[in-house]
């Protein structure tokens, strides 16, 4: 026994623990073959990682802990003895594999695969030197030990884990759980971990929040919808009468889920030429509320803001309604005038001589409406089912004669002041003639028996007319300036 161990130089036969395999691919010790494809063979000199791939005794302490010295004196064991067990030829080791992206690059770099040798070393040594220990009989109670018994609680669901892992990280490998990057673990992966530890990991779920039509994408550690909504503080959530999607109560799949959140909101409906309407609606938009209430638009129908319009609590939606209709009306077709000219009847006067009749047509318009108001008619086409008989009527040509009268000399002065002597003057100033009278003062005073309108009268009928007008008022005063700059009396 020499520090503390029973070195023993005789071999014993240890055949009945291992396991023999001709096409093994790796094994521990001087030489290692890594399992990959033959065109790749020869490209990587193993010699400059050899040394990292062979067992020592500092990889057996580590590998076996604390109760190493202990386990190794039970069965009766030291350190050299247990290395070379390990290292019999009969000891088939799993191969080491090349990830694919670099087999497949070519890479010559030899730190990629040193780092993966050693782990791969590490996690191999404890078993194969376990193995050894309780197959020669003896270690079994530090063995039991170094099994954990690990509790690992996913989102409150709890596994029992029975791993020889020292950390977090290798009782998760164990398990065949990984750690994604939205997802909370505790302790941490580099964690010591011991004989009944928890180990807690919540998955993050990836939430596609819709609220009132507005998205936004999440990550939320909740197995249910309601603790996602909790966990993201949505205001909206708890307002009364809110519509979700997916039931509160209702499981979040671990591949995610979309949540649509729609409020409760008070709207007036404006349809057409009807009595608004109050109500309360669920809907986003004026499309999902015209769905909602099974209302239809027709081809010439408009919603004020569109169907996208985005609805709000206390909003007005205003749907006009326009309808084109074809219809058909009797009309009455006035009859025609016809003017039969008299050389007797004096000029400005007529006479009926048949009253004529009218007619009847049918006539078809197009009629558009908007909100039972109409807006707009097109005629389309008439038939004449009665024609009109004209109306006869006779035109005086003769002319009145020139009447009498008195001051002519003063009506030219007066005329000439007025109108620069012109007695058909016509300026387009509302005044006639030489007196310059408008239409209204023509007519009242008899002038229209002369003429339409004062120009068109003789000198003599348009004096023969003011005079009527300067006698009714007793004076020249109906042409204040002139009768003034004449010395007229008033």
């Amino acid at each position: 026994m020499t520090g503390g161990y029973r070195r023993d130089d005789s071999r014993r036969d240890t055949s009945s623990f291992f396991t023999s395999q001709p096409d093994a691919t790796a094994y521990v010790g001087s030489v290692a073959t890594l399992d990959r494809p033959e065109e790749h063979a020869g490209e990587l000199d193993f010699s400059a990682f050899s040394d990292d791939l062979n067992i020592t005794e500092q990889d057996v302490l580590a590998v076996l802990g604390p109760d190493a010295e202990a386990m190794m004196a039970e069965a009766d064991i030291d350190v050299d003895e247990l290395i070379r067990l390990i290292n019999a030829e009969t000891t088939m080791l799993p191969p080491i594999v090349i990830p694919d992206a670099a087999a497949e690059s070519g890479e010559t770099e030899l730190e990629p695969v040193v780092v993966a040798a050693k782990t791969w070393k590490q996690r191999f040594l404890k078993g194969a030197a376990l193995a050894v220990l309780l197959t020669l009989g003896g270690g079994g109670a530090a063995a039991m030990a170094m099994n954990k018994h690990v509790t690992v609680n996913v989102d409150g669901q709890e596994q029992t884990v029975r791993s020889f892992g020292d950390t977090v990280g290798e009782v998760l490998e164990d398990a065949e759980l990984t750690i994604g990057a939205h997802d909370a673990l505790s302790p941490s992966p580099d964690a010591a971990v011991s004989d009944g530890e928890v180990i807690t990991l919540e998955r993050g779920r990836q939430l596609n929040l819709v609220v009132d039509g507005s998205q936004r994408q999440s990550w939320v550690r909740a197995t249910t919808v309601a603790d996602a909504i909790s966990q993201l503080g949505v205001p909206e959530a708890s307002k009364p009468g809110t519509w979700f999607s997916l039931p509160q109560d209702g499981k979040l799949p671990l591949e995610g889920a979309t949540l649509e959140i729609k409020t409760l909101k008070n709207i007036t409906l404006y349809d057409g030429a009807s009595e608004p309407k109050k109500m309360t609606t669920n809907a986003v938009t004026t499309k999902e509320l015209l769905g909602e209430l099974r209302l239809t638009l027709g081809p010439e129908d408009k919603a004020d803001g569109g169907l996208d319009y985005k609805l709000t609590d206390g909003a007005e939606v205003h749907i006009s309604r326009t309808g084109v209709s074809v219809i058909q009306e009797k009309e009455t077709i006035d009859p025609p005038v016809e003017k039969i000219e008299d050389p007797e009847l004096e000029k400005g006067k007529e006479e009926v001589v048949e009253q004529g009749e009218a007619g009847e047509k049918i006539v078809t318009y197009k009629v558009t409406r908007e909100n039972d108001k109409e807006v707009a008619r097109e005629e389309i086409k008439e038939e004449i089912i009665k024609e009109a008989k004209p109306k006869k009527v006779k035109v005086g040509t003769k002319k009145a004669p020139n009447p009498a009268i008195s001051d002519g000399a003063v009506w030219d002065r007066l005329a000439q002041c007025e109108a620069g002597g012109r007695w058909n003057a016509n300026t387009g100033n509302g005044y006639y003639g030489g007196l310059q009278f408008n239409a209204s003062t023509w007519r009242a005073y008899g002038g229209d028996q002369y003429a339409p309108l004062p120009h068109q009268a003789t000198r003599e009928q348009q004096i023969a007319t003011a005079t009527k007008l300067r006698d009714s008022r007793g004076g020249y005063g109906a042409w204040p300036h002139c009768s003034s700059k004449l010395g007229l009396p008033k």
